[in-house]
Parts: structure tokens; C-alpha cells; sequence
């Protein structure tokens, strides 16, 4: 694993997924994790997050966590702030929720639907409806047809057993819209549907903005194919341990698995080295 040079500017921002990143297999919080986020603010480095999740779904990292920087919901589909208020959100255009609903199931994919901050899927015992519902601590909405549920969609989700489907799945909708929509796994089973501003990379480039910090000093950090959108152009990239090797090979390192605190050694072998002598961080 490659070690930051001290010849690159300092990092004052890391940016992390959650799911398969920062929360282990069983979706807690470590105590390495939250000690690792506290020792960036004591370093000045400012800590985000950015996940698929939708924004109640990650309410459970605030305290934890002290967080104070925005919430990128939907892969960046809907910014909130730590009250759960809206600040930027990209929705899918509505005359193309119902075309790509019918082209996720033509792969045989149920399908789930959100808007703001609600979840609506067709049937409560569909396959992992149970375990998204204890991962985001709510539960979704039963939506007899998904008709009248066109408007101010922040994300689609194709969910399948079958890792093969979901990757056909997401090439279609991809090859079909075009430009229109962004469309990447966001776990094996999971193919994510957002508006093209609402990828995990826009998310890093409103961050940036937002803090006035070059991409330079941005470090971020996941392990699925959405997250390599994250990794271009930033000063320090790293990919988990529980990555596969195309995602490995698009970032600059690659530390420990979710399984082997593998956030908390990202923190403390990459992006600590890589700190400027700092104040502490407001967050």
C-alpha cells in the first residue's frame, strides 16, 4: 500500500461512505472509528459523509460522530444539514421514473422508490427490504403502484440476489438514458438510479466549494463503484480492503476491510500523515 508523500499538499477534508466504509459489517459505529473521526478534527482535517442512504438513514451518525458538515443522501441526490433540512437536491427528470422503473424489472429487479425523505417499495417482504429497514432505523412506505410517485424522485434502486442482473441492469438503464441519469452499484445487490449532478463526485466538487479547499486537499475514501467517481482528481484516494480490484486500482491507496477497522487505519497510516500542522477543526 502506497504511503503519502510529504512533497503533496496538506489534507484538510476526508470524505467517506458508509456502508462497507465507515460502519462495520453489522452497520455499528466502532469506538476505533469515532476516535479516528475526532483525532481529524483535532488535526484540523474537516470529516463529510456521502452515501445511497437516504438522510434519516444516517441521523444515527451525528452524535456519534459530532458531525457538522453537511449530509450527502442519495449519493448526493439530497444535502442536508445535521436537522435533516434540505440544502442542494438534484431529483430525476419525472417523465423517466416510470421508463426506467419498467427497465429495472425487464431485468427481473424489484424496485424502490424515494422521494425527500421517504422510502416506498411495492412489497414489504421483497429481499432486503427487512435489512435496508434496520440499517436506516425506519420503514419504508407500502406503494400500491409507483404512478402517481413520478415528482421529486431523488433516487431509484434495483435490487436483485443476483450480482450479475444488477450489473446488466445498471448498463442498461445507462446506454439507454444516456446523460440523463447516473446509475452505479452501490452494493452487490443494489443498482442506485440518481439525476447525473447526484454522484458522490459532485458531492467532493460542493465540498470543496463550500469550504474553499482544493481538491488537492481532499482524501476520500469507499469501497464500491460508485465511490471511484469520488476518487478523481483529489489529492489523497483510498480504497477499502473490502474493495474489489477495479475499485482498488482506481485509488491511490487501499487499507484493512470494514471487518478489520480498516476506516480507522485509512485515518491514522494516510490521511493523518498528511495533515498540515492545524488548530482544531469547527467541523
Amino acid at each position: 500500500m502506497a504511503q503519502p508523500s510529504s512533497t503533496h499538499a496538506p489534507i484538510k477534508l476526508l470524505v467517506a461512505d458508509v456502508d462497507g466504509t465507515l460502519v462495520a459489517p453489522d452497520k455499528t459505529l466502532t469506538a476505533a472509528t469515532v476516535s479516528a473521526v475526532r483525532q481529524l478534527a483535532a488535526a484540523g482535517i474537516r470529516f463529510a459523509v456521502v452515501s445511497g442512504r437516504p438522510p434519516r438513514g444516517m441521523t444515527m451518525l451525528i452524535d456519534p460522530l459530532e458531525l457538522g458538515t453537511p449530509l450527502a443522501a442519495f449519493n448526493g441526490g439530497l444535502i442536508v444539514d445535521a436537522d435533516l433540512n434540505p440544502v442542494q437536491q438534484h431529483v430525476l427528470p419525472a417523465d423517466l421514473v416510470a421508463p426506467i422503473i419498467e427497465e429495472l424489472r425487464g431485468h427481473d429487479l424489484d424496485v424502490w422508490l424515494y422521494r425527500g425523505q421517504d422510502w416506498f417499495v411495492d412489497d414489504l417482504d421483497a429481499p432486503h427490504v427487512s435489512r435496508e429497514s434496520q440499517t436506516v432505523q425506519f420503514d419504508p412506505q407500502l406503494a400500491a403502484s409507483y404512478d402517481d410517485l413520478t415528482d421529486d424522485v431523488a433516487k431509484i434502486v434495483g435490487v436483485s440476489d443476483d450480482p450479475a442482473a444488477v450489473k446488466r441492469a445498471g448498463e442498461s438503464v445507462r446506454a439507454r438514458y444516456g446523460h440523463s441519469i447516473s446509475a452505479a452499484a452501490s452494493q452487490a445487490y443494489y443498482v442506485d438510479v440518481t439525476h447525473p449532478e447526484a454522484n458522490k463526485g459532485a458531492v467532493v466538487r460542493y465540498l470543496a466549494d463550500r469550504y474553499h479547499i482544493p481538491l488537492a486537499q481532499i482524501a476520500t475514501i469507499g469501497d464500491m463503484a460508485n465511490d471511484v467517481l469520488m476518487f478523481a482528481h483529489v489529492g489523497l484516494s483510498i480504497a477499502m480492503g473490502n474493495a474489489s480490484a477495479e475499485v482498488k486500482r482506481a485509488a491511490r491507496c487501499v487499507t484493512a476491510s470494514n471487518e478489520e477497522e480498516g476506516f480507522a487505519e485509512a485515518v491514522h497510516r494516510f490521511v493523518l500523515p498528511a495533515a498540515a500542522p492545524s488548530t482544531p477543526t469547527d467541523r
